[in-house]
């Protein structure tokens, strides 16, 4: 089979598209051939050992699939051959076959896209966890959402709508702008033009917004954060941007503030239950068309590191999937 190989900790060009062996199949695993791969911010981490997990070399990077479940190893139970699924991987996706333990597959949907159904487990995951897990995000809040038109920004805007929020999107063009009002952002924020912590903080009326989702880090970490209310949940997501910000922890004690990481792939796997209730509720959200996964361009696997630069460039609105 055709896989994408990260041989040592290096920049992702480094990476090679090479023929490798079909990795064997173990008790409760399934083959899944991959038809689409997500491509995320972490795996660009991941493969220049910047990520949180350091996985020995050699591996196949990709954290999640959609495809087809090829084959079935022992003791696996509720998929068969033929099942159309996604997968949440860590590991793998960006080859032609990868086995997941069948606890890791989910059915999709008859109407969705094996390229929608690739864009849809990390970031509507994580955005999903983040709100109603971490923020425990009420009907009627305000959120704000920093660099919106990316992939989990978008995914952040539909899904605060979808759960009764008033959604301001924050991004850094008039085009990205529109493509947030067309995927259901009530207010925008032009970052390069206005002044982030002072428009939010009349968007939300004066009292500042409940909710600060932030993928991007850097300079407009500590402005969005002043532009929360009384306690106000600021959720750290990534640092999309580059810089780490370093937050004055005086902000945190002011209007009672909340301070929240939100690591969903670890609690996922801590809560399993809790996890597969959340993208049922994802599932559901989808199937009653108050979601959509928006995907801005499909590559080959040869094509990664275009993929990449983009997603590396922000020139994504939404998400970037690889077809092996």
């Amino acid at each position: 089979m055709r896989a994408l190989i990260c041989k040592d900790f290096a920049p992702y060009k480094n990476l090679t598209v090479e023929e490798a062996p079909e990795p064997p199949l173990g008790e409760g695993m399934v083959m899944l051939d991959v038809k689409a791969a997500g491509v995320n911010f972490p795996d660009i981490l991941l493969v220049e050992g910047k990520y949180q997990m350091k996985p020995p070399t050699p591996f196949v990077p990709g954290m999640e699939a959609a495809g087809v479940i090829s084959a079935l190893g022992d003791k696996v139970q509720g998929v068969k051959d033929g099942d159309r699924v996604i997968a949440a991987t860590m590991l793998g996706a960006f080859a032609e076959k990868v086995p997941v333990h069948f606890s890791q597959v989910v059915p999709m949907p008859e109407s969705m896209s094996f390229e929608e159904g690739a864009a849809l487990t990390t970031i509507y995951g994580t955005s999903y966890h983040a709100l109603k897990d971490r923020a425990q995000l009420k009907e009627g809040e305000t959120v704000l959402v920093l660099g919106a038109a990316g992939g989990v920004g978008i995914a952040t805007v539909q899904l605060a709508k979808a759960m009764g929020a008033k959604v301001i999107a924050a991004a850094s063009s008039e085009e990205k702008l529109q493509f947030c009002r067309d995927n259901g952002a009530d207010e925008t924020i032009n970052y390069t033009t206005e002044d982030l912590k002072v428009r939010a903080k009349e968007l939300s009326g004066g009292k500042g917004v409940d909710v600060v989702y932030d993928p991007v880090g850097g300079d407009f970490a500590e402005p969005a954060l002043r532009a929360t209310g009384w306690n106000g949940r600021y959720l750290v997501i990534g640092f999309a941007s580059g810089p780490i910000p370093k937050i004055p922890l005086n902000l945190a004690l002011l209007n009672s503030r909340n301070i929240q990481g939100v690591f969903w792939g670890a609690w996922a796997g801590q809560n399993p239950r809790a996890n597969a209730q959340n993208l049922k509720d994802i599932f559901d959200f989808y199937e009653a068309g108050k979601i959509k996964p928006q995907v801005s361009a499909s590559y080959k696997l040869e094509d990664y590191a275009k993929a990449f630069e983009d997603l590396l460039e922000r020139r994504v609105k939404g998400k970037v999937v690889l077809t092996p």
